[in-house]
Formats: structure tokens, sequence, C-alpha cells
């Protein structure tokens, strides 16, 4: 019988694209999903750069080792950033651990699974830098209508709060044909959606030397048949140019939604973080957009607490959300990440007072998040229909879809026969009736229902299943592994 396999992700969009390359590798070696039964091998794809990042990987591996108890056969792998972090040390602390794998090879994790029941001992192998894109992986996707495609890898940037550039190195590119080849694949398959994932997404082109080439690319999407919705994150503000906001506004499926890191509204604070803008660059650019897409959703990320961040940096940071009105915003309360500049800068903020502003913050941009959606009640919009995502009620059969930009809606599909029809993967519009802080409602009836191949493939239960893709371009340099107990992988 064919082994069972399960992952369990952490952290970014960068982990859960990597989750999908590991099951489509482990599914063709033979492996099976697990669903509803025992597994035979679990995987922990880990993030070093999330809040309590090592209490989640050493709480998970302290319950597997019972149940290891049980199974001796189980198999446990553990990848992703904290495993790049700390290589041979989670063998040290957790000994039932069969596999550790980094973030440059996780082509490698099949191979690693035999060679452990093989010799049975762990197998731990980091490798310095990228030997091939995981692009050129295969991949189980989990969605029958949405899906990422990576057009890059890494990060050239040094933010003194982030340790991902030494965990994923240096920006790589992928070339344009051999994006937009994986974006025909998944619309071949059905998709109608897709995010064009990168650290710095809108830096791409820096490694063959075109500054233009992130605008072009969001062009030629607008070109393949059959692709919807285009969306892309995460930009840099540093980087973010007016043809990019061209493409944008003239591209007709790339999505009217901007997701921007603004992180602090201090420009002391800004260049503690060594972020190479300043607050007055960030609202042009939020205002180039709004010219151009004047519907644009816009969003943000922000941190508070940031080491010595004064009351005076936080009303700034306030000052800036006020006139910046984001739709939503992802906020963060700053917390040392061991091995990054910020942990030992000084002026450590008092987890009291990062908390009271933490508060203050959340509760300005739900204030101007609400005020945003109410203005949007009475108008159509077009939805995507989704499944995870916000609540689905079992007596008014409530369902959910992201309006073209981005925001999350909860509708009723009126009628038994609609109702049964409308599948995630399909298209439905409608009109919004009632606004949240974070999601809108549309209690009447569905104007139009339009029925997707997306939809067909999710009612049958199929995913796409993409073979990796590569155009024959030049590889990357075949790195050499680092001992279990090497330094570090710092770029």
């Amino acid at each position: 019988m064919a082994l069972k396999y399960q992952i369990r992700t952490f952290g970014c969009q960068m982990n859960v694209h990597d989750s999908e390359r590991l099951a489509g590798q482990l599914e063709d070696a033979g492996y099976e999903p697990a669903g509803e039964e025992e597994p035979d091998v679990v995987v922990l794809n880990t993030c070093a750069v999330r809040e309590n990042a090592d209490n989640k990987l050493y709480g998970n591996l302290g319950h597997l080792a019972a149940t290891k108890k049980q199974r001796p056969h189980l198999q446990i792998a553990v990848g992703g950033c904290l495993a790049q972090k700390d290589r041979g040390e989670i063998v040290k602390r957790a000994p039932w651990v069969d596999v550790v794998f980094g973030t440059h090879n996780i082509g490698s994790l099949p191979v690693l699974l035999e060679r452990a029941r093989h010799n049975k001992e762990a197998q731990v192998e980091i490798l310095e830098s990228l030997e091939t894109f995981p692009s050129t992986l295969p991949a189980r996707r989990e969605s029958a209508y949405s899906g990422w495609v990576s057009i890059s890898v890494g990060c050239n940037n040094t933010c003194t709060f982030c340790i991902v550039p030494s965990l994923r190195g240096k920006e790589r590119d992928r070339r344009p044909g051999e994006v937009l080849a994986e974006v025909e694949a998944l619309v071949a398959e059905g998709v109608l959606e897709v995010t064009l994932l990168g650290q710095n997404v809108n830096s791409y082109g820096v490694e063959f030397g075109d500054r233009h080439a992130f605008g072009k690319l969001l062009r030629a999407c607008g070109s393949i048949d059959g692709l919807e919705r285009v969306r892309f994150t995460s930009p840099h503000p540093a980087a973010f140019t007016d043809d990019v906001i061209d493409a944008m506004a003239e591209t007709p499926n790339v999505c009217p939604q901007l997701h921007m890191p603004l992180q602090s509204g201090s420009d002391t604070i800004l260049r503690a973080m060594r972020r190479s803008y300043r607050s007055a660059r960030f609202l042009r650019i939020l205002e180039s957009v709004r010219e151009r897409i004047p519907h644009a959703a816009i969003t943000t990320d922000i941190i508070v607490g940031f080491p010595g961040e004064t009351e005076e940096d936080f009303q700034a940071t306030l000052d800036v959300v006020r006139q910046a009105r984001f739709a939503g915003a992802f906020t963060f309360q700053y917390s040392k990440r061991p091995g990054t500049p910020a942990a030992e800068m000084p002026d450590q903020v008092p987890k009291e007072v990062v908390q009271e502003r933490y508060d203050r913050l959340v509760a300005l941009q739900d204030e101007i998040s609400w005020e945003e959606n109410r203005a949007l009640v009475g108008q159509k919009v077009e939805l995507l229909v989704a499944t995870g995502e916000g609540r689905k009620d079992a007596e008014t059969h409530r369902m959910s879809g992201r309006a073209r930009d981005g925001r999350l809606v909860h509708f009723t599909p009126e009628g038994s026969a609609i109702d049964r029809a409308v599948r995630p993967g399909d298209i439905v519009e409608t009109t919004i009736t009632y606004a949240a802080p974070h999601h809108l409602v549309a209690e009447g009836p569905v104007l139009s229902h339009r029925r997707t191949r997306a939809g067909d493939n999710h009612e049958a239960g199929q995913r796409p299943h993409t073979k990796g893709i590569s155009l024959g371009l030049p590889t990357i340099g075949k790195p050499k592994p680092v001992p279990a107990t090497g330094g570090c992988s710092a770029c």
C-alpha cells in the first residue's frame, strides 16, 4: 500500500507554495495524502519570522514524539526557514526527527526520507544556496481555482528586523517565459486566478538587468486567455515605479488591489529599520495608484514597538495611517528575532507599551476599514466563490467569495436551485448590503452565476498537479551542503 503523508505549514505565502511543491514531489514518488487516515510521514514546513516560531515547532514535535512511540514506522521531517536557521540543532533537541532539510533543497525530501529509512538514522541536509528553482519541481495545488506562482526567490534588502535574506539568500529571478509557462499550465488546468510571489515582487528583473520587467510581466499575463484575475505580493515601496502602476491600470485582469508594507510611518524608525524610503514617498505612491485606479483597495503591514520607537514616532505612524486610509492592515507587535540586527539594538520598547500602542493602532485602522467598507454598500460586486474563508451557516447556506479588489464578501445564494449550483471556483455577481470592518455581506439575491471549469474541478475533488516548469535556461551553480553543526547561511 502507498505510504500516506501529511504536511503542516507555518508562515507566509512562500511557505504555503513550498508545501505545494513538497506535496507534488511526494505524490510523484508514490505517496498519497493521508486525509483522515493516520500518516506514515509528517512534514513540518516551518517559519522563522513569525512570533513563537520555535515554540510552535517544538510543541508539534513533542506531540509527534508520543505518536512515534506508538507507531515507530512514522517518519517526521522538518523543513523551511527554521530548519535552515537551526540546522542540526533540531535533531539534538528532538532526536526522534528523521529528516531536516532547508529552504534551498526542498527537492531532496523524497530521497532523504528513503535514505533515513534505509540507514535508520536522521538525515540533515542544508544547502547554502539554491541548486534549482522550486518551480522546476512538481506541485500539488491546494486550490482548484487559484494558484501561487513564484517569480523570484530570496531578497537583496537588509531590513534590520528581518531574517529572510539569511535564510532564503540573495534574490534570484526566473525568466519571464518560464513564469508565463507556469501560469499557462495552471490556466489549462482550469485555474482562474494567480498570485505572483516574491519577497520583493516588484524588484523582479534585477538579476537580468531589466528594471521594468515586472510591469512587462503583468501586461504579459493580460494576454493569457482564460486567466481572469492576477494579483501579486509583496512589493517594496523603494522599487515601486510608475510603469507598474500603468500596467495595473491598463491590464484588465490585474486586480485593483495593492498590498504594500509600510512597517512604520516614522522616518526615524524607517531609517533604523533600513527601509530605503520615507513616509512621504510611500504616500506619493498611494496617491499615484489612486489617480490611475480610483477603486483600488490598498492594504499594508505595520510593526509596532520597534526598538527606539518613541510616542512621537508612533504618532507619525498613526498620521500616515489616517492619510493612507488603508482598506486593511496586518499589524504586528515587534518581537526579537535572533540573528537580526534589531535584536541587539538598545532601547527595546517595554511589552506593555507595545501592547497599548498596538491596541490604539488596531482601533484606528478598524475605524477606517469600516468607513471604507460602508462606502461600498449598494454596489454590485463580482465574486470568485471561495472555500476555507469566512463562515458558511448551515441554516442560511451563506457562502464566501473574494471581490476583484480582494475584499472578503459573505453572500447567500437565494433559492434552492441556485444554492445547489454555486460551487467554490464559480463566479457570481451580487450587491453589498452590509459592511463590517473586516468583511462585507450581500444578503440579497445573486444577480448572476457563471459555472466554471474550476468549479467543476472543485466539486469533483480535483486539484491541479502540475509538473515543474523549465525551459532549459542556465541552471544555478550546484551548492555544497553545510555540515549539520556548521555556521550560518547569511548572504
